[in-house]
């Protein structure tokens, strides 16, 4: 039997909304830019229907669509990201507790396998930046499944990971952030293999408040810099 079947409109569309959840996340489309079907079909070089089909489904996640005005990446103000990054803070705590109860050796072995293939990445081992991939392979996704709670988990998936995916990364761009995070990753990982449903709590609301800060610091410094830059200009 052929292993070669035809690839069908709806792997296409799942193909490019994987492309787009990654170039929307790495920073390659900004908050608020518009995005061109035309353009974006011509990029990927398939048809518009799968890409409509893409673009649909990251709507309300990744994307807002308006009359007259076409698709956009979604931006968000300081005060609903710093909001979202509570909440998370609290969800994902909660799911590093409930994963050190539901945890077994297969389990860490699974995180710390996870992990030592996060530390052989080029970004990470440069300190540039810490760039997960997909669901899949995401530590804190993989947290989030062990945690074994469906409501918390379509919770955190379906609104959460993708409204804070592209600030998530900008976070671990800050110089020196990302080692830092893959450390703080170490130890969520350390306290869950003890069996201290406590301490793995606090480890993750740790390192997702120093997310966190870490993002609220980045943009002070940007707007900071873009600030020296318009006085500059207007000497």
């Amino acid at each position: 039997m052929s292993l070669l079947k035809p690839i069908s409109s709806a792997s296409l569309a799942e193909i490019a909304f994987s492309n787009l959840v990654e170039a929307i996340s790495a920073g390659e489309f900004e908050p608020g830019q518009r995005l061109s079907e035309a353009d974006l079909a011509r990029r990927f070089g398939i048809s518009r229907g799968p890409l409509r089909e893409a673009l649909q489904r990251l709507e309300g996640r990744l994307v807002t669509r308006r009359a007259r005005v076409g698709v956009r990446v979604i931006e968000l103000s300081p005060e609903t990201i710093r909001e979202l990054f509570l909440i998370r803070e609290a969800l994902e705590g909660m799911a590093a507790r409930l994963a050190t109860e539901n945890a077994r050796k297969p389990h860490v072995k699974a995180l710390r396998n996870l992990l030592s293939r996060h530390a052989k990445d080029p970004a990470l081992k440069a300190g540039s930046a810490y760039k997960q991939g997909t669901f899949d392979s995401d530590f804190h996704a993989t947290i989030v499944r062990l945690a074994g709670n469906q409501r918390l988990e379509e919770m955190l998936h379906d609104h959460l990971y993708y409204q804070l995916r592209l600030y998530r990364y900008q976070s671990s761009a800050k110089s020196g952030r990302a080692l830092v995070a893959f450390d703080e990753h170490v130890a969520i990982v350390d306290a869950i293999e003890s069996g201290d449903a406590a301490a793995a709590e606090a480890a993750m609301r740790a390192h997702i408040r120093n997310a966190y800060n870490s993002f609220a610091q980045r943009g002070q410094s940007r707007a900071r810099k873009n600030g020296s830059a318009r006085a500059v200009a207007a000497e």
